[in-house]
């Protein structure tokens, strides 16, 4: 399995994946939030991965993830931040290390990119084992109320400092397709 930047001929594949990863409406709803998301990101702000399988036509797309810019309301001032969403891998191909290994990389790259944090709402028992913790008892304020306590992680990077604290502000994005809090 190869993982690379997402190129944009991989977007209908990606779309596809999500569809299919999360199904039904909210697959098409992710699928959607991920096209929209794309526009956020910069050179050195944020980045998309693909995991990818098979050589040369016989490539396949099989799973994706996004990390977008997001700010940090902190005490002293906004500390740009990045928020980790959608990862979403085939159906066929879940339960077999292409989330992790996508998202490793991904946190690889946005410590490099010099990210303080990496931000996300997910399962309080699979996003541990990648070095994400509960973000409440770091000082950290989830941006909505309908996000579960357990569900708000964080995962500091080599950049972090300890004044870092605050309120994680999501981009209008999410607030627009109402992707905030787990369904």
């Amino acid at each position: 399995m190869e993982l690379r930047l997402e190129r944009p001929a991989d977007h209908d594949a990606v779309h596809d994946l999500h569809r299919q990863a999360f199904g039904g409406e909210h697959g098409e709803l992710v699928a959607t939030l991920t096209r929209e998301l794309r526009a956020l990101l910069e050179p050195e702000r944020g980045l998309s991965l693909v995991a990818v399988e098979g050589d040369g036509a016989g490539q396949q797309i099989v799973g994706h993830v996004l990390l977008t810019h997001s700010i940090l309301d902190a005490p002293e001032r906004l500390v740009d931040v990045l928020v980790l969403s959608p990862v979403g891998v085939l159906p066929t191909h879940q339960k077999q290390g292409a989330g992790s290994a996508l998202i490793t990389r991904a946190l690889e790259l946005a410590d490099e990119q010099h990210a303080p944090a990496v931000f996300l709402e997910g399962s309080p028992t699979y996003y541990p084992r990648l070095g994400f913790e509960p973000g409440e008892p770091l000082g950290f304020r989830k941006p909505s109320l309908r996000i579960p306590d357990a569900a708000f992680q964080v995962r500091r990077l080599s950049a972090y400092d300890p004044r870092m604290t605050g309120t994680l502000v999501y981009s209008e994005i999410f607030w627009r397709h109402d992707a905030v809090g787990l369904r």
